[in-house]
């Protein structure tokens, strides 16, 4: 399967991401679509094949790997990795109509068309809902389907038409184990951080609607006090000169000389 469609939409929305995503981002490459390519696909290439049941019975072998595997586990995952990344081209489309409404009308609505407001913020909340369900649908499934997140050597299957109760055996039972460890760990992981960057635009949301709410009239009373300290000093330096200027000058008849001291 080809993946590069999938890596160049991840690419594109990873500039208009907050840290949290771009970290998010990182890990859906590391270690869910570099893990798949490079190792898990190998692993469940041949599983069909690889299921052995000690019967001679035609049809028990296929009948009892469709009981067991409704649908390959590797596929589950692959589906779940277009799922979930799917709702991040949301943010990308929002942005690139925010670009073409100013080309369209030659005129700036946006002082940074890549910012989480408005209309972008509902897109990318929406997004991350998606996101963080298609996650947990997907664990769900997964162990409604295989019974738990285990893979184990030896199953026994009575179905038809199978003659009675035969042992089925899966190739490579452990690894596949220690990669669906992965799966499961990377699909907690990436649940956890669409949480945080929830809360995180949630509450950068908040603070900018108070900053625009309750700082400005903040600002504007200490300017008020200001403006009224600086005319109440003004007034009480005038009041000073006038009642200076007012003030009758001392006669200079009246000003005594000191006595001579007498010898």
């Amino acid at each position: 399967m080809n993946w590069v469609f999938l890596e160049n939409i991840l690419s594109g929305v990873n500039k208009y991401s907050t840290s949290i995503g771009r970290i998010w981002l990182s890990v859906v490459f590391l270690f869910r679509i570099l893990v798949y390519v490079a190792a898990a696909e190998q692993v469940w290439k041949d599983e069909q094949k690889d299921f052995v049941c000690n019967t001679e019975q035609p049809g028990c072998e296929n009948t009892c790997f469709d009981h067991f595997f409704p649908i390959s586990q590797i596929r589950l995952w692959a589906l779940q990795l277009i799922m979930v990344s799917t709702p991040s081209l949301l943010v990308a489309l929002h942005v690139a109509y925010r670009e073409h409404r100013e080309a369209k009308y030659k005129r700036k609505f946006y002082k940074d068309k890549g910012s989480i407001d408005g209309g972008l913020f509902c897109t990318y909340t929406i997004s991350l809902i998606f996101k963080t369900g298609f996650e947990v649908g997907s664990l769900l499934a997964f162990y409604y389907l295989y019974n738990g997140f285990g893979v184990p050597i030896l199953v026994q299957c009575t179905q038809e038409p199978c003659p009675n109760t035969v042992n089925c055996y899966i190739a490579r039972a452990t690894e596949k184990k220690i990669f669906v460890y992965i799966m499961g760990c990377t699909s907690i992981l990436c649940i956890a951080l669409n949480f945080m960057e929830l809360l995180y635009i949630v509450w950068k949301q908040l603070w900018k609607h108070f900053n625009k709410r309750y700082v400005p009239v903040e600002q504007q009373i200490l300017r008020s006090s200001k403006l009224h300290v600086s005319a109440h000093k003004f007034t009480s330096s005038e009041h000073f000169e006038n009642t200076k200027a007012c003030a009758p000058e001392p006669a200079a008849d009246a000003i005594e000389k000191p006595a001579s001291p007498v010898l």
